[in-house]
């Protein structure tokens, strides 16, 4: 299933490959619900997946916009 999935990269990805990829997957089996997955954009294919809700995914992006993930280093 994930072979097939529509992979979009960042628009903000490094010119060193240095980003994320992600792409709607549809519901999911359990919950009903839409889900996102999202690999390294780096490895492509051999990346491992993260599966996310859709709420889950809204979570995320409401953290990285407010920067509240953002490090120092």
């Amino acid at each position: 299933m994930l072979n097939t999935l529509a992979w979009k990269k960042s628009s903000r990805c490094a010119a060193n490959g240095a980003c994320v990829e992600v792409a709607a997957t549809g519901p999911l089996a359990a919950a009903g619900t839409s889900a996102v997955a999202a690999r390294d954009a780096k490895i492509g294919d051999a990346s491992p997946v993260l599966l996310l809700s859709a709420a889950e995914w809204g979570c995320f992006l409401t953290e990285v916009k407010s920067g509240a993930l953002d490090t120092s280093a």
